[in-house]
């Protein structure tokens, strides 16, 4: 029994040793994870990882999206860029100019395809689909209004916040618009 439950920790282990996550944080370790839904449609599993597996929403660190639906490249940085408005901490034009660069990161994405998004300490982030690298701002504002959506004191989904707060793991939040 002991070499089975053995082998399933290096599996575990192995399963995040040559991520993207561990590439730009090595000493990756998950905080929390927490499934989003929007009414009744589950959209993703969100999971984040810091270097010391506390959760810290300064960088560097990690969020991954795991995605259990079909959604549009376009849906996504035209929901990125209505969650960061919300958070009231840049003007308009810098919004736009955004926008047009979330537009040419993120891709369609499918029901099992996973988005992960690095905050460097240079500060930049980085944006790989499925493992392969997708695209990066090298804005430091950028980082910390995008990464505000999920962990700021505005995000429209606060039980999300809460969860990675106490370190907790979850089957699901919901979402408010």
């Amino acid at each position: 029994m002991h070499k089975y439950c053995l082998l399933l920790l290096l599996l575990c282990v192995n399963a995040l040793a040559d991520t993207p996550i561990t590439k730009h944080i090595p000493d990756a370790k998950l905080v929390a994870k927490a499934r989003l839904s929007v009414f009744v449609f589950d959209i993703y599993d969100a999971s984040l990882f810091t270097p010391n597996g506390q959760p810290t929403f300064e960088p560097p660190l990690a969020l991954k999206l795991s995605y259990l639906r079909d959604i549009e490249g376009e849906e996504i940085a035209n929901r990125s860029a209505k969650e960061m408005r919300r958070q009231d901490r840049v003007d308009e034009v810098t919004l736009a100019a955004w926008h047009s660069q979330m537009r040419n990161i993120f891709p369609d994405v499918s029901k099992g395809d996973e988005i992960a998004g690095i905050y460097n300490q240079s500060p930049s982030c980085v944006f790989y689909k499925n493992g392969e690298y997708i695209g990066e701002m090298r804005e430091p504002q950028f980082c910390n209004v995008f990464f505000d959506i999920w962990f700021g004191e505005k995000t429209s989904a606060p039980k999300l916040r809460e969860i990675v707060i106490q370190k907790q793991q979850s089957t699901a939040v919901g979402a408010r618009d």
